[in-house]
């Protein structure tokens, strides 16, 4: 008999983020995958702020979103990148937030490395 109503992917972020926690030297780097879009945000849990997001909806990607959905998440880890660095963070942890890490979820990681930041 099944007790736990939560997804596997629930019960992932779940013990994913028993083990990790952004600080404001390293904030985290949560990234959530729907089936059109990618969204990333990066936070400082000890103060509850996110410092900086993007996504696929994000004004400054209008007009270079063609192809595969792996090439824009690659595309938006780059612009998270710009973004935290403009936000004076080069460091972050990464928070894959229960995906497993391949396809798209791989792309904007290795997008976000492109840009500068350290993981």
């Amino acid at each position: 008999m099944k007790t736990d109503k939560r997804t596997p992917r629930e019960r992932r972020k779940l013990g994913i983020r028993k083990k990790i926690s952004g600080t404001t030297e390293r904030p985290r780097m949560s990234v959530f995958r729907s089936n059109k879009h990618i969204y990333v945000q990066v936070i400082d849990d000890s103060t509850g702020n996110t410092l900086a997001s993007a996504s696929t909806l994000s004004p400054e990607l209008e007009g270079k979103l063609e192809g595969d959905k792996r090439e824009a998440a690659k595309l938006v880890g780059e612009l998270a990148a710009k973004k935290c660095l403009a936000a004076k963070v080069e460091a972050v942890v990464f928070d894959r937030n229960g995906f497993i890490y391949s396809g798209r979820i791989a792309a904007l990681a290795d997008g976000a490395r492109g840009g500068g930041l350290r993981f």
